[in-house]
């Protein structure tokens, strides 16, 4: 993958930051007045969770990454100040986790994201 031309987002970044064993890496991509909204079976389209800051998304990622879980980066699209990303997890009783994210760019941080997961039941 690699940096985008013209932008400082680094996808190579986003990878060690999802597929690591701790939030930290991933949190550093998120610009201090960032939100992200999340859309799933629990928090539908028209009453999606939305964060809002970086201690908001920290606590959350804090959350996700102290599960006992693996996560992958599958596909990442960077053009001008967007990002495109598929991510897939697994819990270790074999439960599958499939997020996909777009993602909003300002300086090479993400400031917007939308992510639509869905998950085994």
């Amino acid at each position: 993958m690699g940096t985008a031309a013209g932008s400082a987002f680094d996808t190579e970044t986003l990878r060690r930051g999802i597929e690591g064993d701790t939030a930290a890496t991933l949190l550093s991509l998120y610009a201090d007045d960032a939100q992200l909204r999340i859309v799933d079976h629990q928090t539908q389209p028209s009453r999606p969770k939305v964060l809002r800051g970086r201690d908001e998304i920290a606590e959350m990622l804090d959350d996700v990454y102290s599960r006992d879980m693996t996560h992958r980066l599958e596909d990442c699209v960077v053009q001008g100040d967007r990002a495109a990303y598929s991510e897939s997890c697994r819990y270790s009783d074999g439960v599958r986790v499939l997020a996909e994210s777009m993602v909003s760019l300002r300086d090479g941080k993400i400031v917007e994201q939308t992510m639509i997961q869905a998950w085994d039941e």
